[in-house]
């Protein structure tokens, strides 16, 4: 009776062995798909977003060369940055239909200066100012700040200046090396006030870049000078150095060497300042 009994219970054993092992087996099946599973979703956190190029109708495609960019887009680039730059009206750039109406005063953005000294710029200048490399920024800015009038934040209208920059022509870019382009610009800096202006020769030989990928932001935690910030970088473009510009014999597309630069290499001089 008693090894009749043993007998029933080896088969019980090694069933339970068996479900033991293939629950152990299916368990540590679980546990290396999962972390297979964290491994493929740590590389899709860390590889880099597709790179897209911003063309001529504001139509993004991706592009096969993180280098590339289109010629009329990096004219409209050069045109959209610096009249943001140097359009100084003492309000700030309208948000709503009721900015449109009744403008806002642009109190200005405190900057240091190369003189020891601080001073104001326009908001849109600053926000304009991301469209330049980091390392080109800083020293630019305290040229603006020494060349903004006090005046274009005045309430008075009889003391306020504004100032205009018109562009007159925005040459083809001319490839200096992979990713990088020279830009000529002709155009006019006009300083107004009351029934008077000053028109300055504004003539600029820009250096443009093309940049990597920029983080987006998330669009419900920013503000509206936070997404003007990241529109002007979401255009993959950086200036990195302005200089004089000098059109000897006016400006041949064929022939682009002679579109030449005033003083060598020289960086952004001081602009004029006009008094009235």
């Amino acid at each position: 009776m008693v090894r009749l009994l043993q007998q029933k219970k080896k088969p019980q054993g090694s069933a339970l062995t068996l479900f033991a092992i293939a629950t152990f087996s299916l368990q540590f099946l679980v546990l290396l798909l999962i972390i297979i599973q964290g491994l493929t979703i740590r590389q899709y956190n860390l590889r880099k977003p597709p790179n897209f190029v911003q063309l001529v109708d504001g139509k993004p495609v991706t592009n096969t060369s993180d280098l590339a960019r289109e010629p009329e887009a990096i004219r409209q680039f050069i045109s959209k940055t610096m009249i943001a730059m140097f359009n100084w009206s003492g309000k700030l750039p309208a948000q709503n239909i009721e900015d449109v109406a009744k403008p806002k005063a642009d109190t200005g953005i405190t900057i240091p200066t190369t003189q020891g000294g601080v001073q104001k710029i326009t908001t849109s200048t600053w926000v304009a100012s991301f469209a330049l490399s980091e390392d080109f920024r800083k020293g630019f800015l305290s040229k603006i700040a020494e060349i903004t009038p006090p005046e274009v934040f005045s309430n008075n209208p009889k003391q306020a200046i504004t100032v205009e920059l018109i562009i007159k022509r925005v040459y083809p870019p001319v490839q200096i090396s992979p990713g990088k382009w020279r830009v000529g610009m002709v155009a006019d800096l006009i300083q107004r006030k009351e029934n008077r202006q000053v028109i300055t020769p504004f003539n600029k030989d820009l250096l443009v870049k093309s940049v990597d990928y920029f983080a987006y932001p998330v669009p419900e935690n920013i503000s509206n000078l936070q997404q003007a910030i990241y529109s002007v970088r979401s255009e993959k473009l950086e200036i990195y150095e302005i200089r004089n510009l000098c059109l000897i014999d006016g400006y041949n597309e064929n022939n682009p060497d002679k579109l030449q630069r005033c003083g060598g290499n020289q960086k952004l001089e001081s602009f004029i300042k006009s008094n009235f």
